[in-house]
């Protein structure tokens, strides 16, 4: 018996102790970096409504100085096309006579292409605006009119012909409108300096802006530069903090006055074409051309866009290096706090 017992307590199998589950660690999360400088404050929200109406300036003063300098060249290569000869009433003059006479004189000059005399009815509504309706050209001494049509790259001599007309029609004057050339030459590049002006002020201010702005901002936020600098932050990595801050701030400022030019020369184009032949229109017309820019534009102001958040940008890295390093300075000489603080 004592033996059957021995056998059967041999054959069971031992159990062995569970392992006891090990309590699991909690896992460490990393917490995210926080920008140096707040996303949103009070002086980034100015900051982006002073970029925004900076850029709105300078691509109106881009689209005013395209909209006049094309002006300039159509009514400079209206006049360049044709001159005109004119001629004096006098006794005895055949006037009929003599205009076709000095028109077909200037025909006979190689560069001109075309002659028109300008009628008796065409004068009369000419002198419409001055003189009023139901004009009686026979009761003034009111010269005529011969347009002569030349080719631009191949004008006749002017000289020649105009020898030639007074030695046959001593009444006669050409007229070449190279004073009215002139003049327009002169004024577009008189409005192309003052446009350059007015964009080299524009970008100044900005530039000034960001700069204060910028020592705003790291002056607020010296304490963490500080530390960061003590636990061995480069001036590089602080400067591109700023940087990417200020430049998502003037992309939002830019972009916005941008389009709000835009949108005002697409507008006025809009009301230029559906008020044709009033008064206002023709006026607006007559001074400033049509107020359409063209791809050249709007492709002018998206480039205005681009190069006002580069200049902030820069301005931005090259204004927090400069303090940061006049910060490590004072740090270096502890007398020179004051200086700084004021």
């Amino acid at each position: 018996m004592s033996e059957g017992r021995t056998k059967r307590t041999h054959e069971v199998p031992e159990q062995q102790p569970e392992p006891q589950q090990q309590p699991r660690r909690t896992e460490m999360r990393v917490r995210p970096m926080g920008p140096i400088v707040p996303s949103t404050n009070v002086s980034g929200h100015a900051l982006m409504c002073v970029i925004a109406i900076m850029s709105f300036l300078a691509c109106l003063t881009l689209g005013g100085v395209s909209m006049v300098r094309a002006t300039a060249q159509s009514w400079q290569s209206q006049i360049s096309r044709e001159i005109t000869i004119q001629i004096k009433p006098d006794d005895g003059l055949d006037m009929e006579k003599a205009l076709a006479d000095a028109r077909d004189l200037a025909l006979t000059f190689s560069g001109a292409t075309g002659g028109n005399i300008v009628d008796r009815a065409a004068t009369a509504r000419l002198l419409e605006p001055w003189l009023g309706e139901g004009l009686d050209l026979d009761e003034l001494p009111v010269p005529r009119l011969v347009i002569i049509t030349i080719d631009e790259n191949n004008p006749p001599d002017f000289a020649a012909m105009r020898k030639a007309l007074t030695e046959i029609i001593p009444q006669a004057f050409l007229d070449d409108h190279r004073t009215w050339v002139d003049r327009l030459v002169a004024m577009a590049n008189t409005t192309a300096m003052i446009g350059t002006g007015v964009l080299i002020l524009v970008f100044s201010t900005m530039v000034l802006t960001v700069i204060f702005a910028t020592r705003g901002a790291l002056s607020g936020n010296r304490h963490i530069v500080e530390v960061l600098h003590f636990v061995g932050a480069e001036a590089g990595f602080v400067a591109s903090e700023f940087q990417k801050h200020f430049l998502r701030i003037s992309l939002k400022g830019a972009g916005a006055g941008g389009l709000l030019a835009a949108l005002f020369f697409a507008l006025a184009g809009y009301w230029q074409s559906r008020t044709l032949a009033t008064p206002e229109t023709d006026q607006a017309t007559a001074l400033f051309g049509t107020f359409t820019i063209g791809y050249s534009g709007y492709l002018g102001i998206l480039a205005i866009m681009i190069v006002i958040a580069v200049l902030t940008t820069l301005t931005a890295r090259l204004t927090v290096t400069r303090t940061i390093y006049e910060i490590d300075l004072i740090r270096s000489d502890p007398g020179r706090t004051d200086t700084y603080q004021s």
